[in-house]
């Protein structure tokens, strides 16, 4: 049973949450505004907030993570803005592009690239299949009551009580630039555990059906999840930190859990016992939400394509098969449109639900105790010599040390399982991609249309479901047989875990804080430097290059991740694919357009590289007459329902500010850290919230005054949409810092930061 509570609660410890009501202030003699205070999240953020401003924090993170598809963008601009030294532990993984065949030399530049830094300007190298990088900073980073910022969207270390979150790259430029992480306080949401966990179900389990009941109302959206209760002593670390990493699907800001006992024993096995922190809410403590978990009701879990919250019991599907399949099936066609044949139903035999593969990898399914019980399920069993498929990616080498001492990756592989090393490829579609129309079960983070790799603009499909690496296990023993793990009538060995320190004592590079500027960066071909951006003009005429309606668009269908991950090194070539698998014809009409705006900047005539715009000029010159290609920019723009959900990439935005985008234009927004990442590109985050639609793809939008709108903070903006003549309709900027009214004035957080620093 998971329970949402409809308003605040109070929480006292060693009682059930009180749902809130009138009276309750006076019966524990407690404010509400007090009593938040009482949660761990306060707590943390106070210690880590610079101003003296609690409803408005200005936070410093105690360390800083990317890996190897973000980490050259976000030096790159800070050397651009004045990066001279890491201010703070700045920590360099490589587990995105340590696999992809894609590229020739690319990809090992980049990681190059990452050593000559890391070196330079005082960080810390985890060199390839060292491990990915949550798990590597749950065994080297994490401190109780510490913070994290992390480039990837993942980065979850509630479980071990360091509050992190996952942002783009920007906000990290701006941390080792020495500023602020400005957000108003956010709304702290309780997750009160209770009960234990049924024989078979995994933390995956626990996590998508939390995801599947607050995703679509977001009932945790932007806010922080803080998990209490009798429930969390119950389950193991890994256990936890496979429920953390997860969190990230139901669009939470961050998360944080109280510690114990369990806890400190994790810290002392990786030898820092000393960062152990007993964290824990104190007196009675009020949550503006709370999300109430029977973790003994939850059976095992299966998320259908193409979402983490396309949530079902496997029991349910099982017993529902055909009708859960057609609705899948409906919902496929909003993602792929109807010229792409897809069906899932042609996988039933004999009423059963037969998958083509198997994966258990990276920062979710990729633990010590995730495998450890995979092999129990499967040891002395076989996979099968058909269509099936079963491939497994410890998180990190002293996991993968450590299985291969007890014997249990041995176990896996005489089962026709192939073990691979850390990698995070499967998750983010580099690796495994399955055959056209196969469904691939995964205990990895995410399901997104075209995620695992497929490439629906050259007739390529397949698709991923999210599963509990014990019910993949299961289904494995059973040859593709989709089976939950409760099935299993064994029992689980639980072997103790011993961590090897000395494996990256032999291997990564840690300058310990000492800069060596003497060093030079090592800049392979590939990488280059971020186009000139120019400021935010008087006024913009936009034209309306991409028109998406998908109730949401993730970040993948923004800028695709797989084989394009190898050019995130080059803004300009990576730009090719932005749009490419939701709007492929994007990035030519944005070309289009940005010739246009190249003619204006070098005080040539746009109408000779566009003839249209002569047209589109005289009729807002019939209306605002001092309108003239010297005060008005020219660019494009997209609409989408609710844009940014999923990864953190800033590329989603930067791709398209190199294309001559100036805004993006939406019902709302996603995350918080896709609005960010537009901003710190120089790019309007304009909302619309008419209820029909007034422009389509092809238009012309004209924003008079739109500079002096931003510097004056106007909450709506009059603007026109070009058809016979000018028509009228209201944009909204929303809710924005004076930085980041400023960072859009000057055209991008690299203008901004070359005034400022």
């Amino acid at each position: 049973m998971i329970k949402l509570y409809k308003g605040g609660a109070w929480l006292t410890k060693g009682q059930e949450p009180v749902s809130d009501e009138p009276g309750l202030e006076q019966k524990y003699h407690l404010g509400k505004y007090e009593a938040r205070r009482n949660t761990i999240a306060y707590s943390i953020l106070k210690k880590h907030n610079t101003s003296e401003n609690m409803d408005f924090l200005k936070l410093k993170f105690d360390k800083l993570t990317s890996h190897d598809i973000t980490f050259v963008g976000i030096i790159q601009t800070a050397r651009a803005s004045g990066l001279e030294r890491f201010p703070v532990p700045y920590i360099l993984t490589n587990c995105h592009n340590s696999l992809c065949a894609v590229g020739g030399t690319i990809n090992e530049d980049d990681h190059v690239f990452g050593l000559s830094c890391a070196k330079k300007y005082g960080g810390v190298y985890v060199p390839p299949h060292q491990a990915v990088i949550h798990q590597y900073a749950r065994e080297m980073l994490a401190e109780g009551g510490k913070m994290i910022l992390g480039s990837d969207s993942h980065t979850r270390y509630g479980a071990l009580g360091t509050m992190a979150m996952g942002e783009g790259g920007p906000e990290l430029v701006k941390q080792l630039l020495g500023k602020t992480y400005d957000i108003p306080y956010p709304e702290i949401v309780g997750v009160y555990l209770t009960g234990e966990p049924a024989f078979g179900v995994g933390p995956q389990d626990i996590a998508l059906a939390i995801i599947g009941a607050v995703f679509s109302s977001g009932y945790v959206k932007n806010k922080v999840m803080e998990f209490v209760g009798p429930g969390v002593e119950r389950l193991s670390v890994d256990y936890r930190i496979g429920i953390d990493v997860m969190t990230t699907e139901t669009t939470c800001l961050s998360s944080i859990w109280q510690t114990d006992d369990r806890v400190k024993e994790f810290y002392e096995i990786h030898g820092r016992g000393q960062e152990y922190k007993e964290l824990q809410p104190e007196g009675t403590a009020y949550y503006d939400g709370m999300v109430y978990v029977d973790l003994s009701t939850i059976r095992p879990m299966i998320a259908m394509p193409f979402h983490p919250a396309n949530t079902y019991t496997i029991e349910e599907l099982n017993q529902n098969l055909m009708d859960i399949l057609d609705e899948v099936e409906k919902k496929a066609k909003i993602s792929l449109g109807e010229n792409v044949p897809y069906t899932l139903k042609d996988k039933v035999r004999n009423g059963k639900l037969y998958v083509e593969q198997g994966i258990i990898a990276g920062c979710a399914g990729g633990g010590f105790e995730n495998i450890c019980d995979a092999a129990d399920i499967l040891r002395g069993k076989s996979i099968g010599s058909n269509e099936f498929s079963l491939s497994i990616y410890p998180a990190s080498t002293p996991i993968y040390v450590e299985l291969v001492k007890n014997g249990v990756l041995a176990d896996l592989m005489q089962t026709g399982a192939i073990v691979k090393t850390a990698f995070c490829g499967p998750c983010f579609g580099a690796g495994d991609t399955p055959a056209n129309n196969a469904l691939s079960i995964r205990h990895s983070t995410r399901n997104f249309p075209n995620r695992e790799g497929s490439k629906v603009q050259e007739g390529q499909i397949s698709s991923v479901a999210l599963m509990d690496a014990r019910s993949i296990a299961a289904t494995a023993a059973n040859k593709g047989c989709l089976t939950a793990a409760t099935e299993y009538e064994g029992i689980y060995r639980k072997p103790a875990y011993f961590f090897d320190g000395s494996i990256y004592k032999n291997r990564v590079f840690d300058s310990k804080g000492v800069a060596d500027p003497d060093v030079e960066i090592q800049l392979g071909p590939n990488i280059k430097d971020w186009p000139k951006m120019p400021k935010l003009p008087e006024n913009l005429l936009l034209q309306v290059t991409a028109e998406i309606h998908d109730p949401v668009t993730t970040t993948d269908e923004l800028i695709p991740s797989g084989e394009t991950s190898s050019y995130r090194s080059n803004p300009i070539r990576l730009a090719e694919f932005a749009l490419s698998r939701k709007a492929p014809d994007y990035v030519e009409l944005a070309k289009k357009i940005q010739k246009g705006e190249i003619a204006r900047e070098q005080n040539k005539i746009p109408e000779m590289q566009v003839p249209e715009l002569e047209k589109v000029r005289e009729q807002i010159q019939a209306v605002y007459e001092n309108m003239s290609w010297e005060n008005t920019g020219i660019g494009s723009t997209i609409f989408a329902e609710k844009p940014g959900d999923g990864s953190a990439r800033e590329q989603a935005a930067s791709c398209q500010k190199v294309l001559g985008g100036w805004a993006n234009i939406a019902r709302e927004y996603a995350t918080k850290r896709y609005r960010s990442n537009l901003i710190n590109w120089g790019m309007l985050p304009f909302l619309f919230t008419d209820k029909e639609m007034v422009f389509a793809k092809g238009d012309y939008i004209y924003i008079p005054d739109i500079q002096e709108a931003v510097k004056k903070g106007k909450a709506e903006i009059k603007v026109f949409v070009i058809k016979d003549k000018l028509y009228p309709f209201i944009l909204k900027l929303g809710e924005m810092t004076q930085d980041e009214r400023d960072i859009l004035l000057e055209g991008c957080l690299i203008n901004y930061y070359k005034l400022h620093i």
